[in-house]
């Protein structure tokens, strides 16, 4: 990049990705760059206080940052929806205007498709989306006892370890409830493992949800439900029957990004070493990628710091940083107050790794102060919702 006037940054999607990447910029060269951060919502939750919402621990109203509280140099939010994104020219249209960028970087994440289910709308309830918590979290009140399933319903989806924290956290409620004795819970997903790249914390997961008289069904796709009989079919000509189904949906690429050209095979590809596209000055991170990683909040924030890191390079005349490693960790709800922490690396070995640490009680704080300080950062000391 040539110096001269600051580099107009466009940021579509203000997640994990998003909002690091404004940051980091916003830190080290908020005098070369001016920052538009684009989001459909007014508000950030992070993925893992759905849970809280859906097990009725607090409610949502608690756990929004609103966007309006940014305030970094460089950096200007706006509420708008995309509505066409033009990779060649680095054009995005809103519903409220036009923007042209010199670095575009697509951070839209992954889109629901419940219908992808059939039934799942009539008779079950996701718990992925704000408002799908929120329903769910009624249902589980409203349950009286009987059969849980709780379902993976697509082979990509956000955050590996949240189908075992649903399943222990669910089965938490329902011994606080006086349910537990009256319930069974099923875990069904198409995964061959819960952690697919490690055998050994696989092994030490699927042992505590056993412990906790959670039957796994792992290579196991949910095809449809059937709202009259309360029953899920799944391949091999297996049914299931359920009283309430929580189903994590089938993720997709938002449509913007599959009417742009920017996708291949549903989702964008990427340089896995620096996150660019095949497009001259276009950049994707997150959950909208294609990257050999895995879709989470803690990694679309490594991808982004590896982002900013090449454009920070390329603004100041610094050398070529390192390529992304792949690395992260992530936090997992086992109930009983007790966390794990998952700690993974996909690129820097010859085969990726997870080790998991814990379950311990102390884990707890650390993922709290892992929550509080991220939104902290992004969102200012006095204005984030610091107890997250």
């Amino acid at each position: 990049m040539s110096a001269g006037a600051p580099k107009r940054v466009l940021i579509l999607g203000a997640g994990f990705g998003g909002l690091e990447l404004m940051t980091r910029l916003s830190e080290s060269v908020p005098d070369k760059v001016n920052v538009t951060l684009i989001d459909k919502c007014e508000a950030f939750m992070f993925g893992f206080s759905k849970l809280d919402v859906l097990i009725g621990r607090r409610p949502a109203a608690e756990l929004w940052n609103p966007y309006r509280r940014i305030a970094k140099p460089g950096v200007e939010f706006r509420h708008e929806t995309v509505v066409s994104i033009d990779p060649v020219h680095r054009r995005v249209v809103t519903d409220a205007g036009t923007y042209d960028a010199d670095v575009l970087v697509v951070a839209l994440g992954a889109d629901y498709e419940v219908s992808a289910t059939p039934g799942l709308e009539q008779d079950g309830y996701e718990f992925y989306s704000h408002a799908g918590a929120e329903r769910a979290r009624d249902a589980l009140a409203a349950f009286s006892g009987g059969a849980v399933v709780i379902g993976v319903l697509g082979p990509f989806f956000k955050c590996p370890g949240a189908p075992n924290e649903t399943a222990l956290l669910v089965a938490d409620y329902l011994a606080s409830h006086g349910l537990r004795e009256s319930s069974t819970i099923h875990l069904v997903s198409p995964l061959p493992m819960p952690i697919p790249i490690s055998k050994k914390t696989s092994a030490a997961i699927e042992a505590i949800l056993a412990e906790r008289g959670i039957e796994y069904w792992p290579s196991s796709r949910v095809l449809r439900l059937d709202p009259e009989r309360h029953v899920a079919h799944i391949e091999a000509d297996r049914e299931l029957a359920y009283d309430l189904f929580l189903g994590i949906p089938v993720h997709k690429a938002p449509d913007v990004v599959l009417a742009s050209g920017l996708a291949e095979d549903g989702w964008i590809p990427v340089d896995p070493t620096t996150f660019a596209t095949r497009y001259e000055g276009v950049f994707a991170v997150g959950d909208v990628t294609s990257a050999p990683v895995p879709r989470a909040g803690g990694i679309a924030e490594g991808e982004a710091v590896t982002v900013a890191e090449v454009l920070i390079a390329q603004l100041t005349g610094g050398a070529e940083p390192p390529p992304y490693d792949g690395a992260g960790a992530c936090y997992v709800e086992l109930g009983g107050n007790l966390v794990a922490r998952i700690d993974v690396n996909f690129l820097s070995y010859d085969t990726p790794v997870a080790k998991l640490a814990g379950p311990s009680a102390d884990f707890v704080e650390e993922k709290r102060r892992w929550g509080s300080t991220r939104a902290e950062r992004w969102f200012g000391e006095a204005n984030s919702r610091a107890d997250v």
